[in-house]
C-alpha cells in the first residue's frame, strides 16, 4: 500500500465499524461507548506525548478484541488474546504491516492484570487512557456495573470502607476501588494521564466519603 492510498483510507471509520460488531451491549463497562471514550483520551493523549496514531488508533479501538468475564480463569491472559485476535484482523483488511509489532506490543500491554510492562510511548498512551476510564464518575459506573453482572452486594454492612477486615471485590462491590482501581491511579505514565488521574481519584473518595454516609458505613 502506498503513502498516497494510506491517506485515503478510512480507518477510523473502518475500525468503528468492527467495534460495533465485536463489543457486547449486554457489558455496559466494555461496550462500545467505552471503546469510544478510550479512543478519544488516546489520541489526545498522544497528541501530547508524540505518540505515532498509526498504532495508537487502532490499538485504542482493538484493546479489548477478546472479552474475557472478570471472573474467568483466562481474565489475566485476554490482552495477549486480543492482540493476536486484532493482529489477524488488520492484516486481513491490509493494515500497514510496519505498524503491527507496536500495536500488537500496546495491546497487551494495556491490561492491569497481564502485567506486561508498557516500553514503547503508544503503549503508554494506550494503558493510560483505558486505565483512565476505570477512574472517576465514568469509573464509578464501570465498577458498578461489573458488580451487577456478577450479582456481587454493593458493600459490607458494618465495614463498608474495608476498614477493619482485608478488601475483597471478589465479594464486594466498593472494595474494587482499594483492591484495583487506586492502585492503576498509581501506575499512569504519562503527565497529562497523571494529572487527570489524580483529579478523578479526588472525586472518588469523596464518593466514597458520601457513599459511606448514607450506608451507615
Amino acid at each position: 500500500m502506498t503513502q498516497a492510498q494510506e491517506q485515503k483510507t478510512d480507518w477510523a471509520g473502518i475500525f468503528e465499524a468492527k467495534a460495533r460488531e465485536i463489543y457486547p451491549d449486554a457489558d455496559p463497562s466494555h461496550d462500545i461507548l467505552h471503546v469510544r471514550r478510550v479512543v478519544r483520551t488516546a489520541l489526545a493523549l498522544a497528541a501530547l506525548e508524540g505518540a505515532d496514531v498509526n498504532i495508537v488508533l487502532p490499538a485504542a479501538w482493538f484493546h479489548d478484541f477478546v472479552t474475557v468475564p472478570k471472573n474467568d480463569p483466562l481474565r489475566a491472559q485476554a490482552s495477549r488474546l486480543s492482540a493476536d485476535a486484532a493482529a489477524a484482523y488488520l492484516e486481513g483488511v491490509g493494515y500497514p504491516a510496519q505498524y503491527m509489532e507496536g500495536i500488537r506490543h500496546a495491546i497487551a500491554a494495556h491490561s492491569f492484570s497481564a502485567g506486561i510492562e508498557a516500553e514503547t510511548v503508544e503503549a503508554k498512551v494506550v494503558q493510560d487512557a483505558d486505565r483512565l476510564d476505570g477512574l472517576g464518575a465514568i469509573g464509578v459506573a464501570r465498577c458498578f456495573s461489573t458488580s451487577a453482572l456478577m450479582a456481587r452486594p454493593y458493600y459490607c454492612e458494618g465495614d463498608v470502607l474495608a476498614e477493619n477486615r482485608a478488601p475483597d471485590d471478589k465479594q464486594f462491590a466498593v472494595d474494587h476501588f482499594f483492591v484495583k482501581l487506586f492502585k492503576t491511579a498509581e501506575t499512569l505514565q504519562t503527565q497529562a494521564a497523571r494529572e487527570e488521574g489524580a483529579r478523578r481519584v479526588a472525586f472518588m473518595k469523596k464518593y466514597l466519603e458520601e457513599f459511606a454516609r448514607e450506608t451507615g458505613g
